[in-house]
């Protein structure tokens, strides 16, 4: 995106005076063509790429011909702001002031840097049909102007922050969300927020990130105000989605939600899901809510938390039709049980999309009873699940001990092989290993000049090779279960290889975690050459590499780096042994070919953010986000200043390492004093990770960053595909 903003923007320096049949020397040149010169469908085509703000602010006052290309229908009907961290505010201002009238789709999420007087001109849009404002600084009285003007509206997304009244809400307001039939709603207090409202709700999305103290150390209630609201909505409802942070007023809260739920379900209800952290304990309420919808409802989207579905026989009385997301994630279901109440004996469910059976450590054996976490899988269940399932799209194993039997039957990575649609998988690392380690089998010393081998690519004379992705050990062949399970899966866009044991060293709400499970035995199978595979996903865009011990040099990450020239998003943590960072050299020489990074998550104790790390990280044109987390790690403050002044794009940078408080306070207003003029976005957090305040300075991180990339969690099926938006 960047790359191709530049170029847009070089060849389109024409005089405004031009006009737009200039002559072939005025107008501006790609190659050996004219840039103008193309049809009016591709130059909308190339537009499409550039920022609404660029296209307004910018490429509409280059000549005639793109002045009226860039008002076009195609353009303008919808506009993404989201992650568009170089939008000023006299920017946004002026795009909404000229172009707002005919924006019927206009997406703000996670402009946090953008002030409430600036997120106030969305009332210029009279013909928004949908909006979302999730991240954005809204008050009761400025939502209230706003929604008054957008009688069109019809899907609204906000947050709802402390001091939210919903008395303050004009009549007009109510009037327009009372025709809303999409609400997405994240709530930092407790409260309604305008659910009451909206009387025609279809959709609804809640978010619950309230903190169980304040700032103070006061404890908070989850008890709404009497008389901030009558009864929610629900008659129209055909969604309900609730995602709950770790707290017990969370849980306080959503269930004043549920109860309304439970007097009377939906008839249309057709997709329930809640996700919460830990137990989630049953009520009367929730109980009776399972029971109507067992009778009444006919769903194709289900996720309970587990304490609702362990060791109950609600399964069996649940209706589906034409499924598309299950999520069962940490759920003591097993394999008897998902193919007998789920997958209904092996019938057909080519209609499921996503399936997240994260941390169910019994699903693939027949009894979790009897079942030890190192036992093999019953590879039977796994063929049922996959031939029933053939069209999946996002599937996620991973917080489980899935391990291959050595007898006859097919390994994992060879049933998984078959699912030829998916575009997201995650696993554990012990899932993809050949076979059981054995006590005679030393693990094989890195050659580092070997040719790789593998990739079919001729070595040419007098150019350097590479080091070997495969370091000595037996490379990928075809042999290997899951270089061969990469190779069915060419269109692979995101994969997580995550170690059953892992744990971040940062959880949410609590202070950081200072010790950590030892691997699983069979990861110590998973080393650099399957690491070297996943080079052969040339659309990969989103990568997890997490608690691999056996990694010796990290010189598979350099055939990634070559490879996987489409990657975006990179998180690695605890590669190798714990003590020691092993792959600093592979890693920096990687990083010299990520041109299209963008984010960029490292957690490894013992870290040292030195020049090395970051020269190499400065070679990453596209990063804009940085995390690093690293116990007793180390890092240079002349390093990191160098690093965001050679990194353009980079607005946020978060490092939680080993130096004192002192030296960390002393960086981050450095580097806030240095650039915060120049990139509105930024966000700088520097803090030791162990210091007892973390949890304090953690809450101010905005939700889009510290969702994304400060915290660690696999994404794979975490919610339904499409979703929102």
């Amino acid at each position: 995106m960047e790359l191709q903003r530049v170029t847009i923007r070089t060849a389109l320096r024409i005089d405004l005076s031009s006009d737009g049949d200039s002559t072939p020397a005025a107008a501006a040149m790609v190659g050996s063509a004219h840039l103008l010169g193309f049809s009016d469908e591709i130059l909308l085509h190339i537009l499409s790429h550039v920022p609404s703000t660029d296209l307004v602010v910018n490429v509409r006052h280059t000549c005639r011909k793109l002045a009226e290309l860039c008002l076009d229908k195609s353009l303008t009907h919808t506009v993404l702001l989201e992650k568009d961290y170089e939008a000023r505010e006299d920017q946004v201002k002026q795009l909404l002031k000229e172009i707002g009238r005919e924006i019927q789709q206009l997406n703000m999420a996670g402009c946090y840097w953008l002030s409430g007087s600036t997120i106030e001109h969305v009332a210029r849009c009279r013909s928004l049909v949908k909006v979302n404002l999730s991240g954005c600084h809204l008050t009761s009285l400025r939502l209230s102007k706003m929604l008054s003007a957008l009688q069109h509206l019809r899907s609204l997304a906000i947050d709802v922050s402390p001091g939210f009244d919903a008395g303050q809400l004009s009549s007009e307001c109510k009037a327009t969300l009372s025709r809303v039939r999409e609400l997405k709603q994240t709530l930092f207090t407790p409260s309604y927020g305008v659910v009451p409202c909206c009387t025609s709700l279809e959709k609804l999305l809640l978010y619950f990130e309230i903190l169980d103290r304040t700032r103070e150390g006061a404890i908070l209630s989850g008890q709404l105000f009497v008389g901030q609201s009558n009864v929610p909505h629900y008659q129209n409802l055909r969604v309900f989605y609730a995602r709950l942070a770790p707290g017990y007023i969370n849980q306080e809260v959503v269930r004043l939600y549920l109860a309304v739920l439970s007097d009377r379900t939906p008839e249309n209800l057709h997709a329930f899901l809640i996700s919460v952290p830990g137990s989630f304990a049953e009520s009367g309420a929730t109980r009776n809510l399972l029971d109507s919808m067992a009778r009444n409802v006919v769903l194709d989207a289900l996720q309970l938390p587990k304490s609702w579905l362990n060791g109950s026989a609600l399964l069996q009385h649940m209706k589906f039709s034409n499924p598309f997301y299950f999520s069962f994630s940490r759920c003591t279901l097993s394999g008897s049980h998902l193919i007998q109440h789920i997958l209904n004996g092996g019938k057909d469910l080519r209609s499921l999309a996503g399936l997240n059976l994260s941390g169910c450590a019994h699903c693939l054996s027949p009894d979790s009873l009897l079942r030890r976490a190192e036992d093999d899988i019953d590879s039977g269940i796994l063929e049922t699940l996959v031939a029933a399932c053939c069209n999946l799209r996002h599937l996620n194993l991973s917080a489980a001990h899935h391990h291959s039997s050595e007898g006859p039957g097919p390994h994992l990575c060879q049933l998984l092989a078959r699912l030829c649609h998916l575009r997201s998988l995650s696993l554990p690392v012990c899932s993809v290993a050949d076979s059981a380690p054995r006590a005679d089998r030393k693990p094989a010393q890195p050659a580092m000049h070997a040719v790789p081998c593998g990739f079919g690519k001729k070595v040419r004379i007098g150019v350097q090779a590479c080091p070997s992705p495969f370091s000595g050990q037996a490379g990928p062949q075809p042999s290997s279960v899951f270089w061969s399970l990469l190779k069915s899966l060419p269109f692979l866009e995101r994969l997580e290889l995550i170690g059953s044991n892992f744990s971040s060293a940062m959880p949410r709400n609590e202070p950081a975690i200072r010790n950590s499970l030892p691997p699983c035995s069979r990861a110590q199978s998973v080393g650099d050459a399957e690491v070297a595979a996943i080079g052969q996903l040339a659309f990969l865009r989103h990568l997890t590499l997490a608690q691999l011990p056996s990694i010796l040099t990290g010189s598979g990450l350099v055939s990634i780096g070559l490879q996987c020239q489409q990657l975006q998003s990179l998180s690695l943590a605890n590669l190798g042994m714990m003590g020691k960072v092993v792959y600093m050299s592979a890693l920096s020489d990687m990083l010299k070919h990520c041109k299209r990074l963008k984010d960029l998550r490292l957690e490894q104790p013992y870290f040292s953010a030195n020049t090395q790390f970051f020269q190499a990280l400065s070679q990453c044109s596209a990063l804009q986000r940085l995390c690093l987390v690293s116990r007793s790690g180390t890092l240079q403050p002349e390093a990191v200043l160098a690093f965001m002044a050679r990194c353009l794009h980079v607005v946020v940078c978060h490092m939680f390492t080993g130096e004192s408080l002192a030296t960390c306070k002393s960086l981050q207003q450095t580097l806030l004093r240095s650039f915060q003029a120049e990139r509105p976005a930024l966000n700088v957090v520097i803090f030791p990770l162990l210091h007892e305040g973390l949890t304090d300075v953690i809450r101010d991180v905005p939700m889009v960053h510290l969702d994304e990339i400060t915290l660690f969690k696999s994404r794979v099926a975490e919610e339904p595909p499409n979703l929102w938006w």
